[in-house]
């Protein structure tokens, strides 16, 4: 039945959105340093990079050899290490006026879809955990499979929402408090994406 696709795909958006991983820890970070409006546009980033990763996860990336993990690791912590730089500078810099100078709402979300793409955990995720249902759910019916796709995007597009707007509130304590959450972002930043080059080192 489609409700037992639909409540899937609501639970697992959910566990996505909450799971801690760099993208969030972007999420968190941007939004501390730009504040929640210019931030909330980011919320739509799976919307952006998923497709390609729905695909590449279904028809590809299972007859693809293991090495290939491994440059998406180091890509990706590579990446998150500039992305740590980039919040180490903001730090430094701090500003209360830095919300005037954030970038455009467009280009907060092709930073952050461009952040989901580049970390090796949609991959795995859609390849172990979704991809599954999803085939298993068109399989029986187009209607199941597209309506698991609309909640987990419900769901995901919601919480990472959510998450901003929480994290977005943390500006009513001043601006100590909001350097000091910036600068603890940068360090989890650059723990991610050391991490991430480690296990591509080490895959």
């Amino acid at each position: 039945m489609i409700w037992t696709y639909l409540l899937q795909g609501i639970g697992l958006g959910f566990a996505a959105a909450i799971q801690p991983g760099p993208f969030q820890t972007y999420v968190i970070t941007q939004t501390l340093s730009r504040g929640w409006r210019h931030t909330l546009p980011a919320a739509l980033a799976p919307l952006v990079s998923d497709g390609p990763i729905i695909a590449i996860a279904m028809l590809v990336l299972s007859q693809l050899p293991p090495w290939f993990q491994q440059i998406l690791y180091l890509a990706g912590g590579l990446f998150i290490l500039y992305l740590a730089f980039n919040a180490g500078r903001a730090w430094r810099d701090f500003d209360r006026r830095t919300e005037a100078t954030a970038p455009p709402p467009r280009q907060s979300v092709f930073r952050a879809a461009l952040m989901n793409a580049l970390s090796p955990g949609p991959y795995i995720y859609w390849s172990l955990v979704t991809g599954p249902i999803l085939l298993a759910g068109w399989r029986e019916s187009p209607l199941n499979g597209i309506g698991f796709l609309a909640s987990f995007y419900t769901a995901i597009v919601s919480c990472l929402a959510v998450i901003i707007l929480v994290f977005g509130t943390a500006q009513r304590f001043g601006p100590r408090v909001n350097r000091s959450l910036l600068g603890i972002s940068a360090i989890a930043l650059a723990g991610f994406g050391l991490y991430q080059l480690w296990l591509g080192i080490a895959f």
